[in-house]
């Protein structure tokens, strides 16, 4: 374990997250893991790093940080935001392209105000022990990550190089569109049964705001009431990320990353897995509309929406494409198209 950044303020709730924690639900472990895994696996990809290498997940908002190290090479994936790097004459990297900071640079992680959550991966990821085969914090039990918790002050980052090459930055060629004006897509069930129709009829037609009291292991939503037949208690039984239950107040909460993994509350529908990360990254205030989606096509937008976020992997390019006349874009475009005479 090398040491290559000290933490000088953490931030209002940074952790160390990867893919999560997966095969341990059985005995009660939540999976964890990033909130936006498309955002994740980009921050990766411009590190250069596997796509399970550990990052920091960074919400509310950003870290400054200190190099300890001889180099790192950093990329933040958000929106609107990026990192500003203390005594440079142009101080501020956007979001979505990647920079080498050296020994004694300290940046400053400026989050856009777009999105939940955010993601800095250092190249070669960072190093900490695996805990159940994951890196992953989860926090309410304190086990993973940085020694189960957020970051504090002073705190060390370890990673596995220690002097990163200097070489041509790279960049995404587009950012990611987070359709904050889409609906997010459920398939109905597994206990819609326990809920009026009327009430279903709501839930697919009503628009539901997320509340201050969200985190990670689930959104509140406000909005219109969903009225159970009955009870709303039933026999404990499993929870995924994407679950939505009722509770006797009515109003749906979506489990997320840090769900628990079994609830007693009926689950009127459940996130499809191409949406959750649509919908991690809305925070506290934002709009949430609910579309039902059968399995077979949740099973389709899942193939499509993940070929869509490695086509921007496979588009990352140098950042000195980005600087003036692109020529090479250029040459592969038909700038003549619907001309039939040049002297008209």
């Amino acid at each position: 374990m090398i040491p290559i950044l000290k933490v000088i303020t953490p931030g209002f709730h940074t952790t160390v997250q990867d893919e999560g924690r997966r095969g341990f639900q059985h005995v009660g472990v939540p999976v964890s893991g990033a909130l936006d895994r498309n955002g994740f696996m980009l921050a990766n990809a411009l590190a250069g790093n596997t796509q399970n290498a550990a990052c920091l997940e960074i919400i509310g908002s950003g870290p400054e940080l200190e190099v300890v190290g001889a180099s790192v090479r950093l990329a933040l994936v958000g929106s609107g935001g990026g990192l500003e790097i203390s005594g440079r004459e142009n101080p501020f990297v956007r979001s979505g392209q990647t920079t080498r900071l050296t020994k004694g640079e300290t940046v400053r992680v400026r989050l856009g105000g777009d999105v939940f959550c955010s993601y800095l991966a250092v190249e070669g990821g960072f190093d900490v022990p695996q805990c159940l085969n994951s890196r992953s914090t989860y926090t309410r039990a304190g086990f993973g990550g940085l020694s189960g918790r957020q970051l504090r002050s002073g705190d060390a980052l370890h990673g596995s190089i220690d002097d990163v090459t200097a070489r041509d930055e790279i960049t995404l060629s587009e950012q990611r569109d987070l359709r904050f004006d889409q609906p997010i897509r459920v398939v109905l069930g597994p206990q819609d049964n326990y809920f009026t129709e009327d009430a279903i009829r709501e839930f697919l037609s009503g628009i539901y705001t997320i509340t201050p009291a969200s985190d990670r292991m689930g959104f509140r939503l406000a909005g219109p009431v969903l009225a159970h037949k009955s009870d709303y208690n039933i026999v404990s039984d499993g929870i995924v990320a994407g679950s939505i239950q009722v509770p006797g107040s009515k109003l749906p909460i979506v489990l997320m990353a840090d769900a628990q993994t079994t609830g007693g509350y009926p689950k009127i529908a459940t996130v499809i897995s191409a949406d959750l990360p649509q919908l991690g990254v809305r925070g506290a205030g934002r709009t949430v509309k609910f579309q039902a989606v059968s399995r077979e096509e949740a099973e389709a937008i899942h193939r499509a929406e993940h070929q869509k976020i490695l086509n921007i992997i496979q588009d990352i390019k140098p950042l000195s494409e980005t600087h003036g006349i692109n020529l090479k874009a250029l040459y592969t475009c038909n700038l003549i198209d619907g001309v039939v005479d040049a002297k008209a």
